[in-house]
């Protein structure tokens, strides 16, 4: 499986993943149509953090007195530690000055919500699957906004993150990433910094609310340190936890190419860059993201639990576990697990409820489980020279290695009662007829 890996020990932001995209190989023209949407434009440059070659970006505005929609003056610098923003690496001495006398975006355009937002994603005619990365990331971003200042999605506005630069971020990535072609995005535990954060709203320790809320969300761990900055900023957190799993340690990869992405920030005993690498892991599972339910009954008659099941899985369960358990005061009761998709768990927490009359259903989070690529089969097995045709699921990896074939029951089970045949029987020569 072609995958990169992230080393997040510095953290991350969105030119920070910007650029170490193109570092490791993805195409600079791949952002052409950010570009052609938007006034603004991809600024590359060569840099050398404490003895790490590192690639830099820098969006810039192509249009000042166009992009200049917010009210405030065209030439003033958005202070680097605002809410959503994703420049807070900045260098806090000056450092590498990456705009060469230009207007940097940060900041510009006006508060758009996720709608206004959607639809200018939209106008860029981008891939579809580029397309739909980039909005979840919005929609991450959003949610925690949302969470953060207590309100809803639909009434938030997007303010810096919604302005031209954060845009050219998170589609920038998602073009990047397309080109690159790989099959699975991983990062070590991201570093979110240490210290305080100057925010609208007053001053906060790092890492931020909105930081915090998205790293619930993710797959990945957040570290603190190790350094008293701002690391990890809300874009590339929603970027990473969109479509990093996360991992402790660098997985084992045949290497084809690695690259560094460099920050703002300059730091005297530590190079400031996100380093990317690309290689081949072998075949592996395919992620699918769920959410587990659970609940406890001590009244419930078997026949209700018998038909659970199927009644579940009318509402959207993918899979039903029902196992024995000891309730208070000693009284034998069931503890029920579901596993659903997320869209899927408020209708099936309420289907739940209703079968058995629980008062109440956990849900342990927008989790993940590892699942084969599966594909059904229809086997032909003859039998006394008639042919009947039965139902086999095969199970690969991503690269289309087998390692499970299993015939469906309730098929082998009525040729067996045609046939005479043991069910078993019929099983094995369907599954032998795909092998």
């Amino acid at each position: 499986m072609r995958t990169l890996a992230f080393d997040g020990r510095m953290g991350a932001s969105g030119d920070m993943l910007l650029a170490a995209l193109l570092a490791v190989g993805a195409d600079r023209d791949a952002l052409a149509p950010v570009e052609d949407a938007l006034p603004i434009r991809y600024e590359l440059s060569e840099t050398v953090e404490r003895g790490i070659g590192a690639t830099s970006v820098a969006v810039v505005l192509t249009d000042v007195d166009e992009a200049r929609t917010d009210g405030t003056d065209a030439n003033h610098q958005i202070p680097s530690k605002v809410p959503g923003h994703d420049h807070s690496h900045d260098h806090a001495d000056g450092g590498h000055g990456h705009t060469h006398g230009d207007t940097a975006a940060e900041g510009h355009g006006p508060s758009r919500s996720l709608g206004e937002v959607r639809e200018i994603v939209g106008e860029m005619a981008l891939p579809a699957s580029v397309e739909r990365d980039a909005l979840a990331i919005f929609e991450i971003l959003g949610e925690a906004e949302a969470a953060v200042h207590d309100t809803t999605l639909d009434e938030m506005h997007f303010h810096e993150v919604g302005a031209d630069d954060a845009i050219a971020d998170i589609v920038g990535v998602c073009l990047l990433l397309d080109d690159l072609g790989v099959e699975r995005v991983v990062t070590t535990p991201l570093s979110a910094g240490g210290g305080t954060v100057e925010m609208s709203h007053g001053t906060y320790p790092v890492p931020g609310p909105a930081v915090v809320e998205i790293a619930e969300r993710a797959d990945w761990s957040l570290a603190g340190g190790p350094v008293d900055a701002e690391l990890l900023t809300p874009t590339g957190a929603a970027i990473l936890a969109h479509l990093a799993d996360g991992v402790d340690a660098l997985p084992e990869l045949a290497v084809e190419a690695s690259g560094y992405g460099a920050g703002g920030y300059s730091f005297e005993n530590r190079p400031n860059v996100l380093r990317a690498i690309v290689g081949d892991g072998g075949g592996g599972l395919r992620r699918d993201e769920i959410t587990v339910l659970e609940t406890n009954l001590d009244d419930t008659t078997p026949e209700v639990l018998g038909s659970l099941q199927e009644r579940l899985q009318e509402a959207g369960a993918r899979d039903v576990s029902i196992l024995p358990a000891t309730m208070k005061k000693s009284r034998p009761g069931h503890l029920v697990k579901v596993v659903c998709k997320p869209a899927d768990s408020e209708r099936v927490a309420r289907r739940l409820a209703e079968e058995t009359g629980t008062l109440g259903v956990r849900a342990h989070g927008a989790g993940h489980r590892w699942i084969a690529d599966r594909e059904i089969i229809t086997a032909t097995v003859e039998i006394d020279g008639d042919a009947y045709e039965v139902d086999v699921k095969v199970a690969t990896d991503s690269e289309g290695t087998v390692f499970d074939v299993s015939g469906e029951y309730d098929d082998a089970a009525a040729v067996a009662d045609e046939t005479g045949l043991p069910v078993r029987e019929v099983l094995r020569r369907a599954e032998d007829a795909v092998r």
